[in-house]
């Protein structure tokens, strides 16, 4: 099976990528640049099929989570990979009612463990979810480049053994006034070129 890391979409073209998101559900759709999630009382999602390993390998993507809107408890724009046992997932959460980033690995829904930082839209933009030598991972970045540990976690047996793994990027809020979530970047970061180097590389292309 492939490495997660392989699951590459800049969300560019303003279309849906099917033959990436075979799984999607809800309202959903790629629209300025990014994918957008419909953040409502119910779920939606852009969803891979299960075909992905994480073993030694790594995905990141930049979460825009919803705003909270008027909702109780839950108001979230999240990263899953599922592991084909309802509930037993990992995930990292960006949950606008509480203010949490939250790193999980769910059984049965939940994670007792789960590590949770206040959420810095800066700090926080790209949440990445890596597996090495036994150990998981879960780091954030500003940028995509630069990134800092918010938890590791021996790495659990589903993850390492012959199944495949299910990539979604989702959002659900359970009240108030509905939103969306936005995603971007997934494996992938945009390449800037120095204001300095503008003029190169407008040369380079044969443009003046």
């Amino acid at each position: 099976m492939p490495a997660i890391a392989t699951l590459v979409d800049d969300f560019d073209d303003n279309a849906v990528n099917g033959a990436i998101w075979t799984a999607s559900y809800g309202t959903y759709s790629e629209t300025g640049g990014r994918a957008r999630v419909a953040c409502a009382a119910d779920y939606s999602a852009y969803s891979s099929a299960a075909a992905y390993t994480l073993a030694g390998s790594s995905i990141y993507v930049r979460i825009y989570p919803p705003a909270a809107g008027g909702a109780v408890t839950t108001a979230y724009g999240q990263m899953s990979l599922l592991s084909g046992t309802d509930g037993t997932e990992l995930g990292a959460q960006v949950n606008m009612v509480t203010g949490k980033l939250r790193c999980q690995s769910n059984t049965d829904y939940w994670d007792p463990a789960a590590v949770e930082v206040t959420y810095d839209s800066t700090a926080h933009a790209y949440v990445r979810i890596s597996e090495a030598g036994g150990t998981l991972t879960w780091a954030t970045s500003p940028d995509g480049a630069t990134w800092t540990t918010r938890r590791t976690l021996a790495t659990p047996a589903w993850v390492t053994a012959a199944t495949t793994i299910q990539v979604r990027l989702e959002a659900h809020r359970d009240s108030g006034v509905a939103d969306v979530a936005e995603f971007d970047n997934l494996n992938t970061v945009p390449v800037v070129v120095p204001p300095g180097d503008a003029k190169k590389g407008a040369l380079f292309l044969g443009f003046f």
